[in-house]
């Protein structure tokens, strides 16, 4: 594969080139990664940025409707825009449905429009560990918005804000009592609050648990990356297509407020520095997966099962196992 080569193809917007490229980062061969990370460094040079928006919610919220209507409007207003769907993986196959492309009809056909659905493949956060890879590579293909989709909500699914410039929590009408069923950690990381599903008989509804959310959110700790009046709680319908326009125009000012003042690059500076800490973890824990090391593994904690070493001993003893390797 000529690496530069296809670099230079994903810079000139070649979809079967990104497409390709983001098939290559999530692949776990050794030669593969090599040549992944080859092809980031090469596109780093270009320089070029989207805004990155996360998004999550409750299962059965309307997630993809939203991204459909939303995407719909932010390329009638001459944007391009990439969805990275993480769906879950079963946790018996390790398969995913990947079903987010017909789930996003109309938004699949257009040409400004990019749709990759990724299995979760059990990472935490219901982000796929290469997506913030496949995120460069969207950016560097001249997209304008790259909006994350993941899987469910619980705290570990905070890590979506490690890589994204924006974060959109969105939620179904319900009474207050559904702020016991969101965690605190996820309120905290959320830019955006959007109850969805404001129309028909559940407008007025919606309109009341919007009022409760933005009272929770006035509890919370004030952030030095918000401006006054920020969080938000907004309401949106994605079937009607109302309330979008309001909830860009806040992204917008959200996101150029951050600009100026010094936040966004400071961000983005964090979040290399965390995803550099994760790259490390990842490489060290792949040293317990060779034959050798899982072979020392078995046989150390076979010895501390029979009682012949302890915990701690064995622990120690496998450190020096991979220290001399």
């Amino acid at each position: 594969m000529d690496i530069t080569q296809l670099g230079d193809r994903i810079l000139a917007g070649d979809r079967r080139a990104l497409a390709r490229a983001i098939t290559l980062v999530e692949s776990r061969r050794d030669d593969h990664r090599a040549q992944a990370a080859s092809l980031l460094d090469h596109l780093a040079g270009a320089g070029r940025q989207a805004l990155r928006i996360g998004l999550s919610g409750t299962p059965g919220v309307g997630k993809s409707t939203f991204i459909e209507s939303f995407g719909m409007m932010l390329i009638g207003q001459g944007l391009r825009v990439a969805v990275l769907a993480v769906d879950p993986s079963s946790a018996r196959s390790g398969g995913s449905i990947l079903g987010d492309k017909t789930r996003m009809e109309r938004l699949s056909r257009e040409r400004a429009a990019f749709i990759r659905p990724s299995p979760s493949q059990s990472h935490l956060g219901g982000v796929a560990r290469r997506t913030r890879e496949a995120v460069s590579l969207c950016e560097a293909a001249g997209f304008d918005v790259v909006l994350i989709e993941t899987v469910g909500v619980g705290q570990s699914e905070t890590v979506v804000a490690e890589l994204s410039d924006l974060f959109l929590l969105l939620l179904a009408p319900a009474g207050g009592d559904e702020l016991q069923g969101v965690k605190r950690g996820i309120m905290e990381m959320a830019d955006l609050i959007l109850v969805n599903k404001a129309d028909g008989e559940l407008k007025s509804t919606a309109t009341r648990t919007c009022a409760d959310y933005a009272g929770a959110l006035r509890l919370l700790r004030k952030r030095v990356q918000d401006p006054p009046g920020f969080p938000k709680a907004l309401t949106v319908s994605a079937v009607e297509e109302a309330g979008l326009d309001a909830a860009w125009a806040e992204m917008r000012a959200l996101s150029d407020w951050r600009r100026e003042n010094g936040h966004w690059t400071a961000n983005r500076a964090e979040q290399a520095r965390y995803w550099f800490g994760q790259e490390v973890r990842h490489a060290l824990l792949a040293r317990l997966e060779t034959p050798r090391a899982r072979a020392e593994m078995d046989r150390l904690s076979t010895a501390a099962a029979q009682g012949q070493l302890t915990p701690a001993s064995a622990a120690e003893q496998m450190l020096g196992f991979l220290n001399e390797e």
